[in-house]
């Protein structure tokens, strides 16, 4: 697993106030016979309102 670079929590931070969910820090990419690792795997929900009711898309 690579090292976290000094930026890595005030990014990870940054993503989390601004409203994005943390899926993985890191995340494995498995292709093949190769294994990379991105910093971060991150979603951001979004909601909408009709008539009252509330829709949350992940």
């Amino acid at each position: 697993m690579p090292a976290k670079d000094i930026y890595h929590e005030a990014v990870k931070n940054a993503l989390i106030k601004d409203g994005w969910v943390i899926l993985a820090a890191p995340y494995k990419i498995k292709y093949k016979d190769a294994e990379l690792f991105a910093d971060l795997a991150v979603e951001k929900p979004m909601a909408a309102e009709h008539n009252g009711l509330k829709i949350v898309l992940m």
